[in-house]
């Protein structure tokens, strides 16, 4: 037991020896932080969401209510999301809308830009020039006149056709709204055009209302009416004479063309004439002669004509040339709806065959504002006589409501709406500037 305890002194001895020469370690302090530099640190770049204005949220809501009755219609989801993804309103094509010159412009400022002695010249050196004329004249029945007429006015014979992407130009209108049924169902018709492979989106170009090739064909009319007339296999109203005019034949043929009778001819009317039959009764040319009107040129009808139903339109007024109208007047405005482009067509084709101009003068009438246009309606609207809509646009309904309160008024009833009867039509119904 001694021994034990000796040992066990001993070791304790060694082992505080052996602490005294390794003693316990201090942890090393911490080192020091590296100043700080002064230059402030750059935040990291948040990227930010694009804003989106009103009117792309808007353009996209249609979009998006239109796309089911687009399928429905037959356009395929696939086509319709690859052509349409991306597009936008095009504000140029809306604003166009609104001021076409057929319904804005003076009717004589619009005639004399029509009827140039350059457009008569090209015009009758075509009409010798162009071998395929009689052709699709023997086939369709509508002179060849008529045609050049139609090619001068809508695309300076085929110089200009347009380069508005109509995909996008019949969308624009469709959003737009003021005739979204009509843009609507021409976009349908752009759609299924390039879903059957006959044209590809870039071909479709066109005006800024759609109307496509040398002959302005709208999409629907292309797929219903155009024709391959030069037999290529193509219905090629861009690049081929004969597919346009004969195109343009046929359009006019399934529009109530009746061959061998004329468009209209210009009359004289008595001093004592009731225009308050302005755009009123169609009846045989006798009928009219018994009221006291009588052609200007002091020539007989025809017999093809005196047996047909005519209609009196006065384009300037009472004091402005005075027209009967027969059938094929109606078939030229299946091409474009105006009083304006059909007088266009008919006269310029007049003068291709070598007619003269008129015994009437146009008289020289003030342009009038879109303002004081949608003003005059709502001031119709206001004193009881119903013009329609309030768009600007002096149609058959506004010079109807117009006659009508001419007529309340004993005024001449022509339904022309001048810049003295837009400022009565104000005064009377308290619009003020």
């Amino acid at each position: 037991m001694a021994l034990d305890r000796r040992v066990l002194l001993v070791l304790l001895l060694a082992g505080c020896a052996e602490t005294a020469k390794h003693p316990p370690m201090t942890p090393a302090p911490a080192p020091k932080p590296a100043p700080q530099s002064q230059t402030p640190q750059t935040p990291p770049v948040v990227a930010q969401p694009t804003p989106v204005d009103a009117e792309t949220l808007a353009f996209d809501g249609w979009l998006s209510d239109f796309r089911p009755r687009a399928i429905a219609a037959g356009v395929s989801p696939q086509v319709f999301d690859r052509e349409l993804s991306g597009v936008t309103p095009n504000p140029r094509v809306i604003s166009l809308d609104s001021r076409q010159p057929e319904f804005s412009k003076p009717v004589g400022a619009y005639i004399a830009g029509v009827i140039s002695d350059d457009r008569i010249a090209i015009g009758r050196a075509k009409r010798e020039q162009l071998a395929v004329l009689p052709q699709i004249e023997a086939r369709y029945g509508v002179p060849r006149d008529i045609l050049l007429a139609v090619w001068a006015m809508e695309s300076a014979f085929g110089k200009l056709q347009g380069d508005f992407d109509v995909v996008r130009s019949m969308a624009s209108l469709a959003y737009d709204g003021r005739r979204r049924a009509w843009a609507e169902g021409e976009l349908i018709a752009a759609l299924k055009i390039i879903e059957s492979g006959e044209d590809t989106r870039e071909q479709l170009k066109g005006s800024w209302a759609g109307a496509m090739g040398q002959t302005q064909f709208l999409p629907s009319s292309y797929r219903a009416t155009a024709v391959d007339f030069d037999g290529d296999g193509r219905r090629d109203i861009w690049g081929s004479d004969a597919d346009a005019l004969a195109s343009a034949a046929n359009l006019l043929v399934k529009g109530g063309w009746k061959p061998g009778v004329g468009w209209a001819r210009e009359v004289i009317l008595p001093a004592s004439f009731d225009y308050s039959l302005t755009e009123g009764p169609r009846e045989i040319p006798a009928w009219w002669e018994a009221k006291g009107v009588r052609r200007a040129d002091g020539l007989p009808w025809t017999a093809a004509d005196a047996a047909q139903p005519a209609g009196l339109i006065l384009p300037a007024g009472a004091t402005g040339p005075a027209f009967l109208v027969l059938p094929n007047h109606f078939a030229i405005r299946t091409y474009n709806n105006s009083t304006s482009y059909a007088l266009g067509i008919g006269l310029l084709a007049d003068r291709f065959a070598g007619g003269e101009p008129l015994v009437t003068p146009w008289p020289q009438e003030t342009a009038l504002s879109l303002s004081d246009r949608m003003a005059a309606q709502i001031a119709l609207a206001r004193v009881g006589f119903n013009p329609g809509p309030a768009d600007g646009v002096v149609g058959a309904g506004t010079r109807r409501a117009l006659r009508a309160w001419q007529q309340s008024q004993q005024l001449p009833a022509d339904g022309y709406l001048s810049s003295d009867i837009v400022a009565r039509l104000k005064a009377q119904a308290g619009i003020t500037p």
